[in-house]
């Protein structure tokens, strides 16, 4: 029997699957993959139905994605490696629902969003503005590899909880966009798989049944990646699924 999580919003029969996000057209080499993402994340912030083998179901990491506390678990706190100072301005880059979840309002700086899901894009810009509409300055759709900022726009970049769904090419013409819209001081704050974790392999099958295939790519390799687009890694921590890191171009 299909099971289905416990989120805040009301299906949207409007929301479905794009084939066109944030002006990218359908040639672009990366819009197939990326609209499988959107359309896993729309499907789970309407609270549909995944139907999935009863040996997925069978597993504990779905149990507990079921109840909510896998997010809880597998969350990357970027603030504590890089804490939004007053008044500088920040990107959070596939934002999801974060901007309902995390203290944003608590560093007053100014919060930007990026966001693939249509939901989760509509319902942040609904109800984020009710909760500091000064501070908040809007979730506009859109990839993370075409940033339609000015250059040097932002102090701070945040990239978590979607990496993993694009190999580490992807990922380079991320960091390339991300590096073209900061500030020289700015900083770059993202997350990564650990395929040695022991959560890893359990949650990449999970993920995969739920519509989004995840990449199990070695930690060298993203490292690599990172070198190769001229960042230098500040600093990283460890969490229970994910990397954190903080790089400087």
């Amino acid at each position: 029997m299909s099971k289905k999580r416990n989120f805040l919003f009301e299906k949207d029969p409007s929301a479905s699957r794009s084939s066109q996000i944030g002006g990218i057209p359908q040639t672009d080499s990366w819009q197939k993959k990326i609209d499988q993402v959107a359309y896993r994340f729309n499907r789970q912030y309407q609270q549909q139905a995944f139907d999935l083998p009863t040996e997925v179901e069978a597993m504990p990491i779905f149990k507990e994605w079921v109840t909510g506390k896998l997010a809880q678990r597998i969350a990357s706190p970027f603030w504590e490696i890089a804490q939004p100072q007053k008044n500088q301005h920040c990107l959070d880059i596939g934002c999801g629902v974060s901007f309902l979840i995390y203290p944003w309002r608590d560093w007053k700086a100014f919060f930007y969003g990026r966001e693939i899901s249509t939901v989760a894009r509509d319902v942040l810009n609904a109800r984020s503005p009710q909760l500091n509409s000064k501070l908040f300055k809007g979730v506009e759709l859109g990839t993370a590899h075409h940033l339609n900022y000015s250059p040097a726009q932002f102090d701070l970049a945040i990239a978590t909880g979607f990496s993993c769904y694009y190999p580490p090419d992807y990922w380079s013409t991320v960091m390339a966009e991300v590096k073209r819209i900061l500030k020289p001081d700015g900083q770059f704050v993202f997350d990564i798989l650990d395929p040695e974790k022991p959560l890893a392999e359990d949650w990449a099958v999970l993920e995969t049944y739920l519509g989004a295939e995840v990449f199990l790519e070695p930690v060298a390799e993203w490292e690599k990646t990172i070198k190769a687009v001229g960042a230098k890694i500040v600093s990283r921590s460890s969490g229970e699924l994910f990397n954190l890191y903080k790089v400087h171009f």
